[in-house]
């Protein structure tokens, strides 16, 4: 009955040039579009839909209530944190390991926090 999750929402005082972000930094297609919405797809098949928001924006914290950040899957984590360095990308973190793993968090040009993570062995 219930597949998983389709893509997951992120509202942008700006959706197209956040879109495209996504497209320049990351490798995403823009699939779809609607009303001011734009869906993103990534190399795997998830997506994100990007809403235009309302309101002003509050600095998000690594910690803050709800959903924290979205991981992006890399299979060269050093190419890709070259890549996302050249590109100018803010970095939170310096990269690191986590039990086999490595990782760094970033945030896209809204300031939605991300993180690169190749895995050593894939999650059961």
């Amino acid at each position: 009955m219930f597949k998983g999750l389709e893509h997951t929402a992120i509202a942008s005082p700006q959706p197209e040039k956040l879109a495209r972000w996504y497209v320049d930094h990351l490798g995403f297609i823009i699939n779809y579009t609607y009303d001011g919405n734009y869906f993103v797809k990534a190399a795997n098949g998830t997506m994100l839909e990007i809403v235009p928001s309302e309101g002003a924006p509050v600095p998000q914290k690594m910690k803050d209530p709800g959903i924290r950040h979205l991981a992006i899957q890399v299979d060269d984590f050093d190419g890709a944190h070259a890549r996302l360095k050249e590109l100018g990308v803010k970095f939170l973190t310096e990269p690191y390991n986590n039990q086999g793993n490595r990782l760094v968090f970033f945030t896209d040009s809204d300031g939605n926090i991300l993180h690169l993570i190749q895995r050593e062995k894939p999650l059961p």
